[in-house]
């Protein structure tokens, strides 16, 4: 037995590795399961270049957990040593193990990673070496108070070697019993790791980081229920599918085989709209599946379900620095040996390789929506309501999904009917055109509550755009940049009259006087908290008396500091500010002018034609509501 020092620069390593690499505890399964993986894919590159020709035998991983009874010193001198209780955790494999001198080269020199060694002489034997750091073993610390490894090279005339640590920079090393090729892990838990040798917690730790690793990992033995209770069964419990789809050729597949998958990833969500099998080898080396889920109304719930993967390992389901923001609403799996595998992930965004994947999958998503929309229009249409969100989402946030999307994304009216962008300004500009001879865009956001509104601009021959999502109060705005002469007004902005106006209207002659006294007196009338500006208008006889609508510029603006979450910014914190329109040819109104209170507020039918507008657009309750049935009663009689 030899003892030694672990060559690190710093005594204290191990706080370091505990507290800052890794940001998850629970990582060390991961890690040291793919040093696994690693060990059994290199024996294979081996027998396929003829050095190693015995049997590969069984080469499934094994990991155990267990309960071992040990000595500990007694609190007070003099007291005789206790014995305690130690939950551990080992993880075992048939690989290639290592010797005396590779154990002290690649375990007792921290982050000296054989894998770039070895990939470098086998590159063609070998699809993939997950580990490309030699901190990964140094993991298992971050849940132990001791580590053994016991492990056995394929190396004729090998001696077995036994290391072990108790997280410190001090290790024992010696000859070991051991006969079969292979490493054992063994973790003997701290305190506070106990918690992990648990049989559903390494359960479900293995489901999360393991599930798609490439070598068959056993954890015990199926469970049945059986007397009331839970044994283990005779089926060994492997808890991988080395084969997923995302490793296997498009051509092969089916619909239904790509729906399984992705009930194996989603056990509880809806079935996805459509899917794009990612294939590409140069510049960089790319698989996976993204799958377009339903997105209408759950922007933020459906955020982070990519699962990144390198070379079939679990790294993480948060992918902000991966794709483009919008593409984080898409569910699926991402896999890549490009990607960087550091154990921050603090660095994604400036990698270079990570940039080219960015844009890759953007392009890949712009074009697969493209050919659904030219090849299947009817498909297409029929899955726009569930994707709207996702491609307005996209092309607010990425110039270049922008550009692409202006060729498939579609218009829908408030008749259901749908329309490419190209195609629907061709239809209403000859009617929509104001007089500044820009084309106006007319759209409601809740065809009931908007109905009066719509109505009135059908009648005048225009037709009304259907723009319900939450983000539209920002996609218009977008859209009049896109397109040229282009004006988006929401329907109940302004009285039809004016939204699109295709020439000067001859102005009502007030006085300055008689302007301010029927601002006071409308003040008076109108729900306080607001801001009103009234203006008197011809309109004609058949328009309504009085209209009150809310400006397209200040409602959009507040609507967008919502949808931002900007209840604080300045749009957010000033009052709602309405336009209230006076329709000087109404017959009404005609005759509140001529009579003798005029337009004053204590003229009960002036009231009753403002609470009418104040009714139409949901702004009369409590007592004024109360006050309006009372009136109402008394002119009718």
């Amino acid at each position: 037995m030899t003892q030694g020092k672990i060559g690190v620069t710093t005594e204290n390593i191990f706080p370091v590795i505990k507290q800052f690499l890794y940001s998850d505890h629970d990582i060390f399964i991961r890690e040291l399961v793919a040093n696994a993986v690693d060990a059994t894919k290199k024996l294979k590159a081996l027998a396929a270049s003829g050095e190693f020709k015995q049997e590969l035998g069984d080469l499934t991983i094994d990991v155990a957990i267990g309960e071992v009874e040990e000595e500990v010193p007694a609190k007070e001198e003099g007291k005789p040593a206790e014995k305690v209780k130690t939950k551990t955790i080992t993880i075992t494999d048939r690989g290639i193990g290592m010797t005396a001198e590779e154990v002290d080269k690649y375990i007792n020199q921290i982050a000296f990673s054989s894998a770039g060694e070895f990939l470098d002489k086998y590159k063609e034997q070998l699809d993939s070496i997950i580990g490309h750091f030699g901190l990964g073993f140094y993991s298992a610390f971050m849940v132990s108070k001791r580590v053994e490894i016991d492990t056995l090279s394929w190396k004729e005339g090998a001696k077995a070697v036994k290391w072990s640590c108790c997280g410190d920079p001090q290790y024992e090393m010696g000859e070991s019993s051991r006969t079969e090729r292979g490493t054992t892990i063994t973790l003997y838990t701290d305190e506070e790791g106990s918690a992990f040798a648990d049989q559903y917690k390494i359960n479900s730790l293995l489901g999360k980081y393991c599930k798609f690793m490439p070598v068959p990992i056993r954890f015990g033995k199926q469970q049945e229920w059986k007397d009331g209770k839970y044994v283990d069964g005779k089926e060994d419990n492997i808890i991988n599918n080395c084969e997923p789809l995302w490793t296997k050729a498009p051509a092969d597949l089916k619909d239904e085989d790509y729906d399984k998958f992705y009930r194996e990833l989603y056990p509880m969500q809806d079935d996805p709209l459509f899917h794009i099998h990612l294939n590409v080898d140069y510049p960089f080396h790319l698989t996976g599946i993204l799958y377009f889920p339903k997105v209408k109304d759950k922007l933020e719930l459906s955020r982070n379900k990519i699962q990144l993967f390198c070379n079939q390992m679990f790294v993480t389901d948060s992918v902000e620095n991966i794709v483009p923001e919008f593409m984080t609403l898409l569910h699926g799996v991402i896999d890549s040996p490009d990607i960087p595998l550091n154990v921050s992930r603090s660095y994604l965004q400036s990698d270079s390789n990570v940039h080219k994947i960015s844009h890759y999958i953007t392009r890949k998503v712009a074009d697969k929506l493209d050919e659904i929309a030219r090849d299947n229009k009817a498909d297409f249409e029929a899955k726009w309501d569930n994707l709207k969100l996702f491609i307005e989402y996209g092309m607010l946030t990425n110039a270049k999904f922008c550009e692409k999307a202006m060729n498939f994304a579609l218009f829908k009216n408030t008749e259901g009917k749908y329309f490419k962008m190209e195609d629907y300004r061709k239809a209403i500009e000859s009617e929509q055109t104001n007089k500044d001879k820009k084309v106006v865009y007319l759209y409601a956001c809740d065809p009931q509550a908007q109905y009066k509104y719509i109505e009135a601009a059908k009648n005048k021959g225009y037709d009304v755009l259907l723009m319900d999502c939450p983000l539209d109060a920002h996609f218009v705005g977008l859209l009049e940049q896109q397109i040229p002469d282009s004006v988006f007004t929401r329907v109940d902005a302004d009285v039809i009259e004016k939204l699109i106006q295709k020439e000067d209207v001859e102005a009502v002659e007030l006085s300055d006087d008689d302007k301010k006294k029927m601002q006071e007196e409308f003040e008076k009338i109108l729900p306080e908290g607001n801001k009103y500006e009234v203006s008197l208008e011809n309109l004609g006889e058949e328009g309504d008396a009085i209209y009150i609508t809310q400006s397209e510029f200040m409602r959009r603006y507040r609507d967008m500091a919502t949808v931002s979450g900007g209840g604080a910014t300045l749009y957010g914190e000033m009052p709602a500010y309405y336009q209230v329109t006076v329709n000087a040819q109404n017959p009404l109104v005609k005759k509140i002018r001529e009579s003798e209170e005029g337009l004053n507020s204590q003229n009960k039918l002036l009231c009753q034609l403002t609470d009418l507008a104040l009714l139409a657009n949901g702004m009369l309750s409590g007592k004024a509501l109360a006050e309006f049935i009372r009136r109402s009663s008394e002119l009718l009689k």
